[in-house]
């Protein structure tokens, strides 16, 4: 891996699948979805169609645009009866990343849930800056929600990473002009996310501090 002499300020991350450990959760909540709608779909169409923008999957299952609004709310409903706890070693990474750089939240989440996920797990002041699903009329892979969080925390997208999941985050990242980073995770993204070619592809989020310290060019454990 090639080190990057560019200074990083700051740090932006995806929230499922990359902090939160929400696929079972999600998964559950799609199946019961599903079957209240009427759509004959399984884990296997749905791991063939995910996408982070769930219209997409919408899209994909042939859903009338009409029915949508009823889709969220069985979606939410369903979702509701889970409470996925962070990723393991997410507080540990966190912690040491905040020590150096400032703190990004871009997430095709919706507000209420990411919100309400963040206060439950003490998070809801770690981020300078978060940017969900409703807050950019445009979505992953567009480079809109990136760089409003960039926007929010004045620091220019050469100066950034952002990490991700799932290849929509790869492009978003790479659009805005911000280095990317992959993190397989356990969603149906892994050999998209591949494909997609990130500038650092890691096998857990733990792995994060040592790419950004090699990057950076400056030593985590220090002050």
């Amino acid at each position: 891996m090639k080190s990057n002499t560019n200074s990083i300020e700051a740090v932006l991350l995806d929230w499922d699948g990359t902090l939160l450990d929400s696929f079972e959760a999600d998964t559950a909540a799609y199946l019961e979805m599903f079957r209240k709608m009427g759509i004959g779909w399984g884990r296997k169409e749905l791991a063939r169609h995910y996408s982070p923008d769930w219209y997409r999957v919408y899209r994909a299952a042939r859903l009338e645009r009409a029915r949508w609004e009823e889709a969220d709310r069985a979606w939410r409903e369903a979702y509701a009866k889970h409470q996925p706890q962070l990723i393991e070693g997410t507080r540990r990474v966190l912690r040491r990343l905040r020590g150096r750089y400032a703190l990004g939240l871009v997430t095709s989440g919706d507000c209420g849930r990411v919100t309400a996920q963040l206060r439950r797990l003490r998070l809801a002041s770690t981020f300078a800056a978060r940017i969900c699903h409703e807050d950019s009329p445009r979505r992953k892979p567009h480079p809109e929600p990136l760089l409003k969080a960039l926007a929010q925390m004045r620091i220019a997208p050469r100066a950034a990473v952002y990490v991700g999941d799932a290849p929509e985050d790869i492009q978003m990242a790479r659009r805005a002009g911000v280095r990317a980073i992959g993190v397989l995770g356990s969603f149906p993204t892994a050999q998209r996310l591949r494909d997609s070619r990130p500038e650092a592809l890691l096998g857990s989020l733990r792995e994060l501090p040592g790419v950004i310290e090699e990057w950076s060019g400056r030593g985590l454990h220090r002050r």
